[in-house]
């Protein structure tokens, strides 16, 4: 599940640059002279940005599993294997920004390691369809910056998910591992985006989707997301939905899922957030089943600090089985540090509790689970001129 917070702040910022730019000439009377005519200013050049970044981790597992897997299958996108070094996440991210003289522009990001294995593992097998086919897409959409009103833009593909305070990428996460809401909802999602800037605070999108995360459509139907997000300079939420079906080879069936992020910042060195879900899902004939999930989160940093202390704790609750038939509780803790601005390493500790015995161990299956965790990601960025003619 990606931020649906830091995506409407990313776009209020992209409808920002791209309004701006040189003042348009005015024209000149029919009397004027050429030589007095301002010269004309070149559009900028459109540039082509590279980022990049590999994510490794260690964790050791306090049940000691004996294959060697720390979560139940279906999730694990971060310290998926326990007692030994992994690649988490590898990844490419080409990207050709929308501007007013770029309107058109795309992204194309790229990962491999354990957590693409989960991210896809759930891809449905049809003719030109399966988790092999897309393993390694991430994101891959068009964008196209209409000029409309205050700035409405499109992006049609494979995007980040609108719902939810956790990315998919661990290096914008406060925490290394994600939380449940965050494992047991989409990462991605794939369809029509309108996003549109109503006032300087406030922001609104419209989707049509596939469906739950899948990058093919496991029905026929098609579901139908929405965001209202507002930000200032120390506060921001938004409100995220999507409802439509979701039960292979049944457009009957509709999933209705809510779910809210907010964001506060009391200080210069406190940050504050919480995260609640709430959905329901029909069943035919059989009684419709509901869960929620709620999580709270603190991190705490000096200014120009390059040291950061995070808590999270949460809640998730699906005792009808809609996802996990199961209660599930974790607190994490995790110490960050950035000796340079391109390396980032985390530090972890996290405790699972679950009404079901869903975690391995050396004895059979747990109920309950202690992780220790070092992550490292190092990045990369570089900018280059494209397009030109």
């Amino acid at each position: 599940m990606t931020s649906a917070l830091a995506t409407g702040l990313l776009l209020i910022g992209g409808w920002a640059a791209g309004r701006s730019g040189p003042p348009m000439a005015g024209l000149l009377a029919p009397s004027a002279s050429a030589e007095f005519a301002p010269s004309p200013q070149p559009s900028p050049e459109p540039k082509l940005e590279v980022h990049g970044f590999v994510d490794v981790s260690y964790a050791w597992n306090a049940n000691r599993p004996r294959q060697g897997d720390n979560w139940f299958a279906g999730v694990g996108t971060s310290g998926k294997r326990g007692d030994e070094f992994a690649i988490n996440l590898a990844q490419v991210d080409l990207t050709l920004p929308t501007s007013a003289s770029n309107p058109v522009g795309f992204r194309l990001v790229l990962g491999y390691g354990n957590g693409m294995d989960v991210l896809r593992a759930g891809e449905i097998s049809r003719p030109g369809t399966s988790a092999e086919v897309w393993r390694h897409v991430v994101q891959a959409s068009a964008q196209y910056e209409t000029g409309l009103g205050r700035g409405l833009r499109l992006e049609a593909g494979v995007y980040p998910s609108h719902i939810g305070m956790e990315a998919f990428a661990t290096r914008d996460n406060w925490n290394y591992t994600r939380s449940w809401l965050g494992e047991l909802s989409p990462y991605t999602q794939t369809g029509l985006k309108l996003s549109y800037p109503l006032t300087e605070r406030w922001s609104g999108q419209l989707h049509v989707l596939n469906g739950w995360q899948g990058i093919a459509d496991n029905n026929s139907g098609k579901s139908i997301g929405a965001q209202l997000a507002y930000a200032a300079e120390a506060f921001s939420i938004s409100f995220n939905g999507v409802a439509g079906p979701e039960l292979a080879d049944n457009d009957d069936a509709v999933r209705v899922f809510g779910d809210v992020v907010a964001l506060w910042r009391p200080s210069a060195a406190w940050s504050l957030g919480v995260s609640i879900d709430a959905a329901r899902e029909e069943r035919g004939e059989a009684e419709a089943a509901s869960w929620w999930g709620a999580g709270f989160y603190a991190r705490w940093a000096r200014p120009a600090s390059k040291t950061a202390l995070a808590l999270r704790a949460e809640r998730y609750a699906d005792e009808d089985g809609a996802i996990i038939a199961q209660k599930l509780a974790e607190v994490t803790l995790t110490l960050e540090h950035r000796p340079d601005p391109r390396l980032i390493l985390k530090l972890e500790g996290r405790y699972d509790d679950s009404t079901a015995p869903v975690f391995s161990g050396r004895d059979g299956a747990q109920k309950r689970q202690f992780l220790l965790l070092l992550g490292a990601v190092a990045t990369f960025q570089e900018v280059r001129p494209c397009c030109s003619e």
